[in-house]
């Protein structure tokens, strides 16, 4: 256990005048109140995306933290306004890069400087993905894309990851301490300028806090487009926990880079509880010869505040205590990941 001071908490709580030289309204407000608080509340817009009736073009990106929202906006136009040429443009960059890439700009200028002098856009459609690994744009008529049925990879014992059901087992467990959080390597990025993307995974990998499953050498290619979760059946020793889940593609060579991920955070913890993490969508192809990993760890900070183990905000948290987690992998726990698969011939 590490105990701070009320020292520690000013300090985080002036980071903004450190940063910028002045205070800053917006930080203050997201260290005061918690997300889905009743203060975010006049600032949430979910609700009269419906009501748009003029044809949108969204642009993501597969490291945007923005994503999961934004193809849930784009499925709400759809549905509301289906006869309303609504498209969606997803490219491999995080949020800050895409207004710097060539392509997402003249898709918007091309599409809506159309429109607004009365013309028809170049033909498109609806949805236009990056596919990674394949390094091509791909086009689907929906979000998600059709043809792509949900296939269970259950975490087995020893380390391994396959389609059957996992054997009698034992549960692993790691040591997680807040004090020396799991990093956040690569992946999804806003604003920042660190790396964004994949990346090698092999030092995150070898933390012995970071879990890892891996099916054996895939047969053939294994195509994922969709949306991508995980059921992790799952015990701490301090009722507040946290579940980060990694998809990782690992080469013939055994290099090991990030796809997509995604984490929960658990009250009752210490109780065994199935914690389903809804991890960033993806489109993205497994060639043949490579496997399939799963990481499974309690954090990926900063992208993620450290989960205290406490009652405390995590914003002024001062009081950091170590937990030990528990991974449950036995029929009558099954945890796996679960992919969007299309059958590749």
């Amino acid at each position: 256990m590490l105990t701070g001071s009320r020292l520690t908490r000013q300090l985080r709580c002036q980071a903004d005048v450190g940063l910028l030289c002045h205070r800053n309204s917006y930080f203050q407000d997201v260290l005061d109140h918690d997300g889905d608080g009743p203060f975010w509340q006049a600032a949430d817009h979910v609700d009269k995306v419906s009501d748009i009736t003029v044809p949108a073009s969204l642009v993501g990106g597969w490291y945007d933290l923005f994503l999961p929202n934004q193809l849930r906006d784009f499925q709400t136009l759809r549905r509301t306004s289906p006869d309303t040429p609504h498209r969606v443009t997803i490219g491999p960059w995080p949020h800050w890069a895409m207004a710097m890439d060539g392509l997402a700009t003249r898709e918007v200028l091309e599409w809506g400087l159309a429109l607004a002098k009365g013309e028809t856009p170049p033909e498109r459609a609806p949805v236009r993905l990056f596919a990674m690994s394949e390094d091509k744009w791909r086009d689907f008529p929906t979000w998600p894309p059709p043809g792509y049925e949900p296939r269970r990879f259950h975490l087995q014992p020893g380390g391994a990851l396959a389609n059957g059901l996992p054997a009698d087992s034992t549960l692993d467990d790691y040591h997680y301490d807040p004090a020396d959080p799991t990093p956040a390597v690569s992946g999804v990025r806003m604003w920042t300028p660190q790396k964004y993307g994949r990346v090698d995974n092999a030092k995150l990998e070898a933390r012995p806090d970071v879990l890892t499953c891996t099916t054996p050498a895939l047969d053939k290619d294994v195509e994922v487009a969709g949306e991508v979760s995980a059921e992790i059946y799952f015990r701490s020793s301090l009722p507040y926990a946290d579940v980060f889940v990694r998809l990782c593609d690992v080469d013939e060579k055994g290099k090991s880079t990030n796809v997509c991920d995604g984490l929960i955070s658990l009250t009752g913890a210490d109780e065994t509880t199935c914690a389903s993490v809804q991890l960033w969508p993806t489109a993205y192809r497994f060639k043949r010869g490579h496997r399939i990993r799963v990481q499974v760890s309690s954090g990926a900070f900063p992208r993620f505040n450290r989960n205290p183990g406490t009652r405390e905000p995590r914003a002024t948290a001062v009081t950091l205590h170590a937990a030990t987690q528990q991974v449950f992998h036995d029929p009558e726990h099954p945890s796996a990941i679960v992919l969007p698969v299309r059958q590749v011939s």
